[in-house]
């Protein structure tokens, strides 16, 4: 149907991007994982892979340290993009394995995931090792699709937003994860809820003409 408002809230937030690779899908919460923190303590005394190399990566696989016997570190390139103390803080763990210049071409598994296969961009090699979890850290997908022909969003698909949380198009405003913005965490998220829902009150008392 179609809904009529004097004022719209975009907070449709931002999905973690997926591998793409055969098995991903299938396992998903069945060894696939995008959430150490959520799914982290179903893995003790298992062994995990965590895939990327950004901040959140390499913080979640010391964090799957608590929990796991071992923890392989996987990143595409040869250095990974998190701050020189996380990196340290993992490149010291002995719980932890790293693997640059490596990708992940396939998950396996019957009922849950059982093994997978990596490829080492450079050489060439291939293995394929038994594992019990895979989590995935390459970053966040906003959802907004639907919003490529109707507001403005920067190169990567973001809401652009000025610092009242309005938009391109006036009375759409946005907030949280969905947002440009340099940090999303759920502190973040809902100090925007906070904001935006006292922006949207002064907003619709301008444009009713008395207080709502």
């Amino acid at each position: 149907g179609t809904y009529q408002a004097k004022c719209v809230i975009v907070a449709t937030g931002a999905s973690p991007r997926e591998l793409g690779v055969p098995g991903e899908l299938r396992f998903r919460g069945t060894g696939v994982s995008y959430c150490a923190t959520c799914d982290g303590a179903l893995y003790r005394d298992k062994r995990v892979v965590v895939v990327g190399g950004s901040d959140s990566a390499v913080e979640e696989a010391v964090f799957l340290t608590r929990f796991a016997k071992e923890v392989i570190l996987v990143h595409r390139r040869d250095s990974f993009r998190a701050t020189p103390i996380l990196t340290k803080r993992a490149m010291r763990n002995p719980q932890i394995t790293v693997k640059f210049d490596t990708i992940v071409e396939a998950i396996y598994g019957d009922t849950k995931v059982t093994s997978l296969t990596l490829a080492n961009v450079k050489s060439g090699e291939i293995e394929t090792i038994p594992v019990d979890g895979i989590f995935i850290y390459i970053g966040l997908q906003p959802n907004t699709e639907f919003l490529r022909t109707i507001i403005e969003l920067d190169h990567s698909g973001y809401v652009v937003a000025d610092q009242h949380l309005s938009t391109s198009v006036e009375g759409v405003l946005v907030a949280g994860d969905v947002r440009q913005k340099v940090l999303r965490q759920v502190a973040t998220a809902v100090g925007d809820g906070a904001l935006v829902a006292s922006i949207v009150e002064k907003y619709l008392s301008g444009v009713t003409g008395h207080d709502q």
